[in-house]
């Protein structure tokens, strides 16, 4: 179990970032609408450790947000553009450069492949 904790939606969301990140990560999902049950296993789960929250960018991933950020204080928020099909839907390279952004460079898995331009879509 590792010192960090990255919470996401869903999980098409855990996938896609378990490509990218060391397992020295533990991903939890939210699986959508929190309710007492699920916020308390989570909590359990999370513990102590650093809290990172990567929602998608629209109303359920902000309501989602705003709950686990009263619950985690402390935890650091990434975000993904508006306009992507939500973190699952995000190009590598945008999830990458937010990643980064956050401070988490020692644990990403760059990609050996040439990654294209998203400018260029």
């Amino acid at each position: 179990m590792g010192d960090l904790v990255l919470i996401v939606e869903g999980k098409n969301d855990k996938r896609r970032l378990t490509r990218l990140l060391s397992p020295d990560i533990d991903i939890y999902c939210t699986f959508g609408t929190l309710n007492t049950d699920k916020t308390e296993q989570l909590r359990k789960k999370v513990r102590n450790r650093q809290v990172y929250l990567f929602m998608d960018n629209d109303s359920s991933g902000s309501r989602i947000r705003k709950v686990l950020r009263d619950m985690f204080p402390d935890s650091e928020q990434i975000y993904t553009r508006r306009g992507y099909a939500g973190v699952e839907g995000t190009p590598d390279e945008y999830l990458i450069q937010q990643l980064e952004k956050a401070g988490l460079e020692e644990y990403i898995l760059y990609p050996t492949y040439p990654l294209p331009d998203p400018l260029q879509d």
